[in-house]
């Protein structure tokens, strides 16, 4: 694949790995009553959101109480979904014992088991990040994200199909580990999977009841407004949730890599990948809170089991080490690298200029790629 960045010797990449270290070492050490207080009032923040969100949707049938209502809802599902449940099933409040953010416990409002998640995320995404035919979220099985992926009249549907991921995120999240793609491909089998299924299954089902039967049934006369609403927020949720992911993994400027030159990583071609494989988004302490710090993709990606509100005093450092180093540090607004994103989905619907397909092949068929991550970051 076209590498754009400077190769570092392995000198340097062994120096580089260990600056990043340090940094992780020095925050560990660091953690304490500042972290603790800090989730502590975000997960306050956000069931005082849901709570003030489903009182107000009792009054639905009053426009005004129909959108502060939604509003607050769509906030603490946003906060539930990237502030709490993402960054506390990486672990990183694990350290204070307390069993409301054990990363292993947690369960977030997400129709994707957290356990199938810290998978096909914490393992798979975060050890693999960007190799193509190994991180499955270059695509979610579903897009064209690489121009080493084969082209295929499939790949036509590109834009919609973004479309239709974006709208049910939540979902597409969910069954993402099935790997649909390879079981269309005549390469697995839903037997196979069948418990995971089952887990789905139940939690999906549990999320759908909730949203769409129970507390609709418990507004009375209110209950079309109030499915309305929770339409409403999950859809709000899900699109907010696709593009701070979408805009942290694929705009200009991101890098992919073989499986080939990924073999016999060190510990300072691991941070390099990651680096490279990431990106992140310029804005404000509110901004960065309803990202659930996602916009500090590329520290995520380097230090995913420290607090992630650490992130914006970590970027100043990690800046400065790229620039001494040589290498990008990919950060712009979010209309800019949004936009990128866009533009790479229209692209890579059609066939390459020149051959009418990639270099690779997908890892099962037209509409897969691969997927995986990091281990629980040693």
């Amino acid at each position: 694949m076209t590498q754009t960045a400077p190769r570092l010797t392995p000198q340097q990449l062994d120096a580089f790995g260990r600056e990043l270290d340090a940094i992780r070492e020095r925050v560990i050490a660091d953690l304490g009553e500042r972290d603790a207080s800090y989730i502590r009032r975000v997960i306050k923040a956000q069931r005082g959101l849901e709570v003030a969100g489903r009182g107000l949707l009792f009054f639905s049938l009053l426009p005004p109480a129909w959108i502060a209502g939604t509003t607050a809802l769509a906030l603490s599902k946003i906060l539930d979904n990237m502030e709490i449940g993402h960054n506390v099933m990486h672990g990183q409040y694990d350290w204070m014992n307390d069993p409301a953010v054990n990363g292993q416990r947690f369960e977030w409002d997400s129709a994707c088991p957290s356990e199938q998640w810290r998978h096909s995320h914490n393992y798979m995404h975060h050890t693999h990040t960007n190799i193509l035919g190994k991180d499955r979220d270059i695509g979610y099985g579903v897009l064209r994200m690489s121009e080493d992926q084969r082209w295929h009249p499939y790949y036509l549907g590109n834009p919609i199909y973004a479309m239709v991921l974006a709208s049910f995120f939540q979902w597409g999240v969910a069954f993402h580990d099935l790997e649909m793609d390879r079981v269309a491909a005549g390469k697995g089998s839903l037997k196979d999977k069948a418990e995971m299924v089952r887990a789905i299954w139940r939690k999906g089902r549990r999320q759908a009841l909730k949203d769409y039967a129970l507390f609709p049934l418990l507004a009375g006369p209110g209950a079309p407004t109030t499915l309305a609403a929770n339409v409403t927020a999950n859809y709000v949720r899900n699109v907010w949730a696709f593009m701070i992911i979408f805009c942290g993994h694929f705009p200009d400027g991101v890098e992919e890599f073989t499986l080939e030159e990924t073999e016999g990583e060190t510990r300072g071609e691991w941070y390099r990948r990651q680096l490279l494989g990431s990106a992140n988004l310029t804005g404000g302490p509110l901004f960065h809170i309803m990202s659930g710090n996602l916009s500090h993709q590329i520290e995520h990606h380097l230090f995913p089991d420290l607090p992630g509100h650490r992130y914006a005093e970590l970027a100043v450092e990690v800046r400065e080490i790229c620039e001494r180093y040589g290498l990008p540090y990919n950060s712009g607004p979010l209309h800019k690298q949004f936009g990128s994103v866009v533009r790479k989905i229209v692209r890579l619907a059609l066939p390459d200029s020149g051959s009418g397909e990639g270099e690779a092949a997908p890892a099962s068929g037209p509409v897969a790629t691969g997927r995986p991550q990091l281990a629980a970051v040693a």
